[in-house]
């Protein structure tokens, strides 16, 4: 891991940012895929599963006898877990959704209600590769099924063998997903997107991927809602002297395990932790299972920045606007509060990410890429409009005439007006 010794917080926390940005060449190359997608539909699909997964599925789409042979894949203990990370995060989904119910105001002559309705149908990406993730399909599919939204598609790429990781079929399940497809990468992005002859067009995308993923989402944005840009993972620990040094160390371990493209960095004004979470980090790599990718995260991305008094810590996390951040602090209560720009805030030494990736009821598809400065987690609010419905009495209408006549000249289309002062004129 890179040491940086922070003399301007906002500076260096930006340019760490640029090194992890998209790239134009990632973009068009995403683009490239899905316009081939677009063109030839579930051959481009079949072609690309081949080339970037090593198998083409004997059919795209996951079947119920293969949902009834994935129960008997997994274990009690399995189908258990992933019931109570649903029930867990369903709680709160459903806590959010009632406050958006019955909200109106009446005022002057002029009601307005708001009511709310589910997007008709969603497309959630679960990743694959080198681990599997039946926990991102419970974080995306749980919320839209308390939103209400009718159509439910998952789509993740396959096993060298063709076929999708049991556990992930029977979470679909359990979830209440309506459709499965064996496909991932760019050009499951684009079938979402445009459409094939086996997979109907979504009305909006969530679900977090790899950096190509992310650049397809952001093509497939301009035909397509999306959720957000939820790329690689990302954690920051701002810790200080009174952080346990191998805590600190095994946390940045456990996210970098995701894969080689992970963030994962230490903000502190203490050297000696600095120096002891560095030796905590090559005492525990040097033991652990996936430690190729662990040692190559942290390499390649991981850093640990030296601040030289607390404020500039908090400073370099709010311009960083990590995916996740973890507070370890002695008043770690107290710097939650000033922390804004982060996807998930977790406070404490007893509230690991690793924990939050699974079953605190919190959601894991969180913003990457300094999103978090915009916006926090992916919630039932993802997948549900809020449509206004506006009913004027005549004397509400009268009311504001003048201020109508007075905006509607002063920019320039006097229609506007005549179309209110014809009804004023009605008997």
């Amino acid at each position: 891991m890179k040491v940086i010794e922070v003399a301007d917080p906002v500076a260096e926390a930006a340019g760490l940012r640029r090194t992890s940005a998209i790239s134009d060449t990632l973009v068009e190359g995403a683009r490239e895929i899905m316009r081939a997608v677009a063109e030839r539909g579930d051959s481009a699909l079949l072609d690309y599963a081949q080339k970037f997964d090593g198998a083409k599925p004997e059919a795209l789409r996951v079947t119920r006898q293969e949902v009834d042979h994935a129960y008997r894949d997994i274990s009690l203990e399995q189908a258990k877990t992933i019931r109570l990370m649903k029930a867990r995060l369903e709680k709160g989904e459903r806590a959010l959704l009632r406050r958006l119910r019955g909200v109106a105001v009446s005022f002057e002559g002029v009601r307005i209600e708001r009511h709310v309705t589910a997007v008709s149908s969603v497309g959630c990406y679960v990743p694959g590769g080198k681990a599997r993730y039946p926990s991102t399909l419970v974080m995306c599919a749980v919320p839209a099924k308390v939103a209400g939204v009718k159509r439910i598609v998952a789509i993740s790429p396959t096993r060298k063998d063709g076929t999708v990781d049991p556990l992930t079929i029977a979470t679909a399940d359990i979830c209440g997903v309506n459709e499965f497809y064996k496909v991932g990468g760019a050009h499951g992005i684009a079938a979402l997107a445009y459409g094939t002859e086996s997979i109907k067009p979504v009305s909006k995308i969530v679900g977090p991927g790899g950096m190509y993923v992310t650049a397809a989402k952001l093509v497939a944005s301009r035909t397509v809602s999306t959720d957000m840009v939820a790329g690689p993972t990302e954690l920051l620990v701002y810790a200080d002297a009174t952080a346990d040094p191998r805590i600190v160390a095994l946390d940045l371990v456990s996210q970098a395990e995701h894969s080689t493209d992970t963030v994962c960095g230490l903000v502190t004004t203490s050297r000696k932790l600095a120096t002891e979470v560095q030796a905590q980090i090559q005492s525990i790599v040097e033991k652990i299972s996936r430690s190729d990718i662990v040692r190559s995260s942290l390499e390649k991305n991981g850093f640990i920045a030296i601040c030289k008094r607390e404020s500039a810590c908090i400073e370099f996390a709010e311009e960083f606007a990590p995916e996740h951040i973890e507070i370890i602090t002695k008043n770690a209560d107290s710097a939650a509060k000033k922390i804004k720009s982060a996807g998930l805030v977790l406070i404490g030494s007893m509230t690991p990410s690793s924990a939050s990736d699974y079953c605190l009821g919190s959601n894991h598809v969180l913003p990457t890429l300094g999103f978090g400065k915009s916006r926090a987690s992916l919630s039932v609010l993802d997948f549900v409009k809020v449509v206004n419905r506006v009913k004027a009495t005549k004397e509400g209408l009268i009311d504001v005439a003048g201020p109508i006549r007075e905006i509607a000249i002063s920019e320039g289309l006097p229609n506007h007006y005549e179309a209110v002062k014809a009804r004023m004129d009605e008997k």
